[in-house]
């Protein structure tokens, strides 16, 4: 279970519940079955006319990928694309064959075969880019629907709203109070639903993946640059450097709190990272 995503999950859920509980007299009172049937059952059948049914089908995909902690095995990507330089300037063809059975990456291999194939570079560029683009627009696409379903959701919540005044109202000429409460109640309760529903799960679902997929993206231009680099014939050293740049945090970069190159440590920290590849917040 992804922390983040558990934590965010209970304290919304907490917070909700603790202001319903500590200002309520019958907290029960919040829970309406027809109101939230109105906001789930309009919101899905409001996406099913938006989208196809196979990418709908997509959402409880989307939603279990939120929810598991996946890892991104940046540094182990990295250290493959730094032992197939070495084994290249080496002349070892034979063991890079070998390395690339091992590799799990798919797209890291697609790469590398394009590489001991020689692939012209601009051609294995512009594959590699397009396979990045190809991921990029399809999660884009999975992540939208949660956002389709997030405005949807207040919408229904008003029309619940819309149903219960109407009810209300037409109630109010032979004075039954309870009757009238009832539809009050009801009226509110779906806005209630409908903004919790689209505040709390649809849109932050929307937005973990979308996060999700800018750090794959991340790692796939790592990769696809560090084959191009082992095209040109550069330097394993230099390679796993510039590599360790794609997940560097800014602030090694801004020389904040004296460690960068202009103190006396200077050089001496550039060796270490020429020797040493740095471990990725994402691995």
């Amino acid at each position: 279970m992804n922390l983040s995503t558990l934590i965010g999950m209970l304290a919304g859920m907490a917070i909700v519940f603790s202001a319903i509980f500590f200002t309520s007299e019958d907290a029960w009172s919040f829970v309406n079955l027809p109101g939230l049937a109105v906001v789930l059952g309009g919101t899905f059948a409001a996406t099913l006319l938006a989208y196809p049914l196979r990418e709908v089908v997509n959402v409880f995909k989307v939603l279990w990928i939120v929810l598991k902690n996946e890892k991104l095995y940046a540094q182990d990507d990295q250290q493959e694309l730094v032992n197939v330089a070495r084994q290249l300037v080496q002349g070892n063809l034979i063991k890079v064959e070998d390395q690339l059975e091992q590799v799990k990456n798919p797209f890291l291999r697609t790469g590398l075969e394009l590489l001991i194939n020689n692939t012209p570079h601009q051609d294995m560029s512009e594959l590699l880019e397009w396979r990045i683009i190809k991921m990029k627009i399809r999660e884009k696409a999975e992540a939208q629907i949660y956002r389709t379903m997030a405005m949807f959701a207040p919408a229904f919540g008003m029309l619940g709203t819309l149903v219960g005044l109407v009810n209300m109202l037409q109630g109010m000429g032979e004075s039954n109070m309870a009757q009238i409460g009832s539809d009050m109640a009801f009226a509110l309760l779906t806005t209630l639903y409908g903004v919790a529903l689209a505040n709390l799960f649809f849109k932050p679902i929307a937005i973990k993946f979308e996060r999700r997929t800018e750090r794959r993206v991340q790692l796939m231009n790592m990769i696809r640059e560090g084959v191009m680099l082992i095209a040109k014939g550069r330097n394993p050293s230099y390679i796993r450097e510039y590599l360790s740049t794609f997940f560097a945090h800014v602030e090694d970069e801004l020389n904040i709190g004296g460690k960068g190159p202009g103190n006396g440590n200077g050089k001496k920290k550039f060796k270490e990272q020429l020797d040493t590849p740095k471990k990725s917040p994402f691995a």
